[in-house]
């Protein structure tokens, strides 16, 4: 069983500390176990390392001298509870008085743990300022949250104490705890990546935010109909969110279009434009056993009550009046707005913008703040700011145009500050993922940043000059065009001239003038037809493409970042051989490995807690929960049949939930008994749902060619379970959607198959069912084609909740067969050296040759127009081979 703990990544950030740090290797060499954080402690950075921890006690963040600070905690008995829960219901009320529905009481319950949150997290700050102490910002356009009451009460080690107080209220916990609507500030790992580094962060006392946007709206919630997957607005916010706080006093302008001007001693000033207003809601996230309690910032947007039109509304014009502060508020209503049109990209643009000037603006007050007369160049030293993945990269100029622009610096000093400040964690090898925005759309919402970035890709191209010189220009260009930020940009005048090709000599090799002989056989022809010959030629000529100027943000990442790091083992390797590969032969001092992880507390202690007691029983202790490397110990009861029997016990419990909530969730029964084979995950092309239900259609071909008795003996009864949103523009994702709903909807209803084969697709997927479903799952799909995935650290859950998968050697899934061994890893595919060569052989025909495969394809093609058919619709999937 393979574990891990989060980590990683966002330590990127921290390794640039200083030369002294040392390394804190929480991995362990067992085969069974690993926690997958590789991470630089400094003593005035961490506050306290885990490992230096007491058993059974809460830690405390503490001073440089070991003084624990006082952090006074919520009286942690039921009574006390109860009269806290009372109180919030009756005077911090989000309910009529007359109301005493469970949502009522989640409200109430939820303020009451806020209370001790408060507590713990403004005495964590005060301290970090106190102690002057270097703090990590990680920005992120996701947190994926989930639920956060159960979490909450389970890192402050109350869970029992809340049961019991609701209990003397009249409610059960977990009837209170299903009332909690999911967070909609994500999608997918990125999102749910960055909120258990949050939770890790708190847990292991490291002075760290999270910096991210406050959506209104989320993504979308997810239906399906027959036509497949429908969306919605979420309606997350609609009654309140009970753990957030607005800090109306914390607020910075934001800035649009404009224009440049210089002052009279050359500095330049942006004026003019679209200003907007970003208001800071805090959210407080608890470590695990100990009183540290970080913060998550979302940037909400608004305008000054000066620009509402108070003439023109009266007058009868209440759209015009509105409009201003409408264009503010819908930075903040989507994640990922679709980027089809023109207003969708400078919308995303916008909250991409937001999130890095409002969270600049906010790290450097509080530098200055917590230094008394700031010393610019120490600011690397008290700062570390990590971009996940490229959306927030538009904080390089933005940091370098409030250094330059308004702390007076130089370029130089600017950029070291810089370029010591902030660190990049790749997520992607996939070139669209990879963000370029237009070069003349940024050039109109962001002109000062613009100029930014040019001066930086200036700044790279000498760069690249420097270090490779001139004698070899082919090899110059190729590297200039593959590296530079600026992309179909023609080069600067002083370094074109490098590859001008000289003109042919009319001499020949022995000094002879060479006679321009083609000329006057030419001009011996007849004139006219030569002329009307170039006249039909031009007009049929095509026009020539002029491709489009673009600015590469993932290299602007990369040049501007300290540290550069991939998300697992072998996705590091690509970005340093393929994506970025001569970004690593310039500077290959700045490409790490930092295998993504998962929070044990949430993805085992708290949404497993059948298995979680199970391993506690046998271990002889929780220490596993902090230090999983302890989960190693349960190797020497492998063999043990009472382990075996409450193990087993433990995932029958949570498959009956689960058949439990599919029922009421799509209306199809289940057996428990069955084995549950689950894949879910974001739907994309190269995560392979689409392989994966052509197996379980050509799964079902055979069974219905055989008798009855001949499928009782030959199949293990299954339920596939598929879940997981297909982005709203994403067509060919969609149609994998109503396909695999189409093929459920068939083979369920099969009186012939029975509970042999079920297939079901779970409805609006997110980390509360994420929480449900992973501990009642016995085999686990990570199919992805080799070398696409970065990390997927799904695989992680269901590994950790004694799941075995079947994958491909891609992301994680390669370190967690190393750990788990060969055996109990069912390998799955090509591997990532020999996909470009199979890639070949399909475009030169060669492919297709196994008539197993062509089964599949053919029968499930058939299987398609057989099913439209019968819904008088169009075929709506295209199957590619």
């Amino acid at each position: 069983m393979a574990t891990s703990s989060s980590g990683g990544a966002v330590m990127a950030a921290f390794s640039h500390c200083s030369s002294n740090a040392r390394l804190m290797d929480f991995t362990s060499r067992n085969r069974s176990s690993k926690v997958f954080l590789l991470t630089r402690v400094k003593p005035s950075f961490c506050v306290r390392c885990v490992s230096s921890e007491p058993k059974q006690r809460a830690r405390e963040p503490v001073t440089e001298e070991g003084v624990l600070s006082d952090l006074s905690s919520f009286p942690p008995d039921a009574a006390s509870i109860a009269s806290s829960i009372k109180y919030h219901a009756e005077f911090t009320p989000l309910f009529s008085s007359q109301n005493s529905e469970p949502s009522k009481a989640f409200f109430a319950t939820a303020q009451s743990v806020r209370d001790a949150l408060i507590t713990n997290w403004n005495a964590t700050y005060d301290f970090y300022e106190k102690m002057n102490v270097k703090q990590a910002y990680y920005l992120s356009m996701e947190f994926l949250q989930g639920r956060a009451l159960l979490n909450a009460i389970g890192n402050l080690e109350l869970t029992g104490e809340y049961a019991d107080a609701l209990e003397k209220l009249g409610y059960s916990l977990e009837t209170v705890a299903s009332r909690e609507p999911d967070a909609a500030l994500g999608n997918g790992g990125l999102g749910r990546l960055a909120s258990c580094f949050l939770d890790s962060l708190a847990t292991l006392n490291y002075p760290a935010w999270g910096y991210g946007l406050r959506y209104k709206y989320g993504l979308f919630k997810q239906h399906l109909t027959k036509d497949g997957q429908e969306e919605v607005a979420e309606n997350w916010l609609e009654i309140g969110n009970p753990w957030e706080i607005v800090r109306n006093d914390v607020s910075y302008p934001v800035k649009f279009y404009g224009k440049v001007v210089a002052d009279s001693d050359g500095k330049s000033r942006w004026i003019g434009g679209e200003d907007i207003v970003a208001v800071a809601y805090d959210v407080p996230i608890p470590g695990y056993k100990t009183k540290t309690t970080i913060n998550l910032r979302l940037w909400s947007t608004k305008v000054p009550s000066d620009q509402f039109d108070l003439s023109a509304f009266n007058a009868g014009e209440h759209t015009k009046a509105c409009e201003t502060q409408a264009n503010a508020e819908k930075i903040c209503y989507i994640l990922y707005p679709g980027d089809e049109s023109e207003e969708g990209k400078i919308l995303r643009l916008k909250q991409q913008y937001t999130l890095c000037s409002a969270s600049l603006q906010d790290i450097i007050a509080r530098f200055e703040r917590s230094g008394g007369n700031a010393r610019w160049e120490e600011f690397p030293d008290k700062v570390a700011v990590q971009m996940n993945d490229t959306h927030p990269t538009l904080c390089i100029p933005e940091l370098m145009r409030i250094l330059m622009d308004l702390k007076g610096m130089s370029w130089e000093e600017a950029w070291r500050i810089t370029q010591r400040t902030v660190a990049y964690t790749n997520h992607t090898v996939l070139p669209e993922a990879l963000e370029k925005w237009s070069y003349e759309l940024m050039q109109r919402l962001l002109p000062r940043h613009v100029e930014i970035i040019e001066m930086i890709d200036k700044q790279l191209i000498e760069d690249i000059i420097s270090e490779y010189g001139t004698s070899n220009p082919e090899m110059l260009e190729k590297k200039l065009v593959s590296m530079r930020i600026l992309e179909n940009f023609d080069l600067p005048a002083s370094v074109a001239g490098l590859f001008v090709k000289p003109e042919e000599s009319p001499f020949d090799k022995t000094g002879e003038k060479v006679e321009a002989t083609d000329a006057v056989t030419v001009a011996d022809k007849d004139e006219l037809e030569v002329e009307k010959k170039q006249k039909n030629e031009v007009a049929n000529k095509e026009p020539v493409y002029i491709p489009p100027k673009m600015v590469r943000m993932a290299n602007l990442c990369v040049v501007a970042g300290h540290t550069v790091n991939g998300v697992a083992e072998i996705h590091s390797e690509i970005v340093k051989n393929e994506v970025f590969n001569d970004f690593f032969q310039l500077w290959p001092e700045k490409f790490q490995n930092k295998t993504n992880g998962v929070t044990p507390r949430r993805w085992i202690h708290f949404c497993n807690p059948e298995l979680s007691a199970v391993i506690t029983k046998w271990i002889g202790s929780k220490d596993w929960i902090l230090k999983t490397e302890k989960l190693a110990e349960l190797q020497k009861f492998a063999d043990n049949e009472d382990l075996q029997i409450e193990w087993r016990a433990a995932k029958r419990i949570n498959k009956i939930k689960v058949a439990s909530f599919l029922k009421e969730k799509t209306g199809y029964s289940v057996n428990p008994d069955a084995m549950f084979d689950i894949q879910v995950k974001r739907i994309h092309e190269y995560k392979r749902q689409l392989l994966n239900i052509l197996g379980i259609v050509y799964r079902y071909k055979k069974m219905k060619e055989m008798t009855a008795v001949e499928r009782e003996a030959k199949f293990v009864p299954r339920v596939c379970l598929f879940g997981g949103k297909a982005f709203s523009t994403y067509v060919q994702a969609k149609r994998i959607v109503k396909f695999i709903t189409d093929v459920g909807a068939t083979i369920n209803h099969d009186p012939d198959i029975g509970d042999l084969l079920k297939v079901v697709f779970v409805p609006d997927y997110n980390v509360t069912v994420a929480e449900l479903l992973i501990p009642a799952s016995e085999l686990s799909q990570h199919i992805s084609t080799a070398g696409m995935e970065a990390s997927g650290t799904s695989n992680m859950k269901f590994a950790m909740n004694g799941c075995i998968l079947i994958g491909t050697l891609d992301g994680a899934n390669v370190e967690i067969r190393q750990e788990v061994g060969e055996d109990n890893f069912f390998l799955f595919g090509a591997q990532a050296h020999e996909i470009a060569a199979l890639r070949k052989e399909r475009a030169a025909g060669k492919g297709m040759k196994d008539m197993g495969v062509q089964t599949i394809f053919s029968w499930g093609r058939t299987f398609l127009v057989t099913l439209n058919a019968k819904r008088r619709s169009i075929l709506l999937i295209e199957i590619k081979g």
